[in-house]
């Protein structure tokens, strides 16, 4: 039975809701774990994002390199979730992982995935503002992977998910950035032209810069670091860190523990 969130503000008034969106990833939620499908980039992407997750956790809460359960005794929070693709190496890594996801569908997709890995992670269906509304305790790291570009307000929605970082804990957000270069790549490229992702994945109108995640989270009372580019190789087919963020790129922000 898929949980659903208590207190969830009903849709489409949350900032977290774009039903057309929502429905969207509904209708691929059984392709989340085929790494040739649909989902195929998400897979190729993400290692190098697990990779940065894990170290930047490890740097932020002192813990010494090489542990297999470095996350341990943390509590993780994954909104917009989807098929559990960062939920279940977060909690192979230690963590008290939850993932939220407004698609009922990606969640029983997730935790179906869950069940048949082993793995005992606390999936819901529903929204960051049902968390609040429904009085969550906060979160050691949340964690906002390639969702901020499908939600209806980024900027409500990036407050409100930054309220559930716990005094001393961190989030990462992770999206792309509305460039030319952005439209050229992850959309008319990735979708129409090499066919990585189906037709309609993004809306080029919803993606956000790295200035306009650093005012939200300013605003939530995060500390927010400066973006950092993910590039992708075509040589080698892989991901890397790099200093250019006008497609992919990320943000790591602090809670002040006082």
């Amino acid at each position: 039975m898929v949980k659903t969130i208590e207190g969830s503000r009903a849709a489409p008034s949350t900032p977290s809701i774009d039903a057309a969106e929502v429905a969207k990833f509904s209708a691929m939620a059984a392709d989340w774990w085929n790494p040739t499908g649909k989902f195929k980039p998400l897979h190729r992407f993400n290692p190098i994002r697990l990779k940065f997750i894990r170290e930047t956790a490890e740097a932020h809460f002192a813990i010494p390199a090489g542990r297999p359960k470095p996350l341990e005794g943390l509590r993780l929070l994954d909104i917009g979730c989807g098929g559990g693709l960062a939920c279940e190496p977060m909690a192979r890594l230690g963590a008290a992982v939850t993932g939220v996801d407004a698609s009922e569908a990606n969640i029983k997709t997730a935790l179906t995935h869950a069940l048949e890995q082993g793995l005992g992670i606390d999936y819901r269906a529903g929204t960051a503002e049902g968390l609040i509304d429904s009085g969550e305790p906060p979160f050691d790291i949340v964690l906002n992977l390639e969702v901020v570009e499908h939600v209806a307000d980024a900027h409500e929605f990036l407050k409100d998910s930054a309220s559930l970082v716990r005094p001393g804990g961190l989030m990462i957000v992770a999206t792309l950035n509305r460039t030319a270069r952005a439209l050229a790549t992850a959309v008319i490229g990735a979708e129409y032209v090499l066919g990585w992702l189906p037709r309609g994945t993004h809306d080029w109108s919803k993606f956000v810069t790295p200035d306009e995640v650093r005012t939200a989270l300013l605003a939530a009372g995060m500390q927010p670091e400066p973006a950092i580019g993910v590039s992708y190789r075509a040589l080698s087919g892989s991901w890397a860190l790099t200093s250019d963020t006008s497609v992919n790129f990320m943000v790591v922000a602090k809670r002040p523990a006082t």
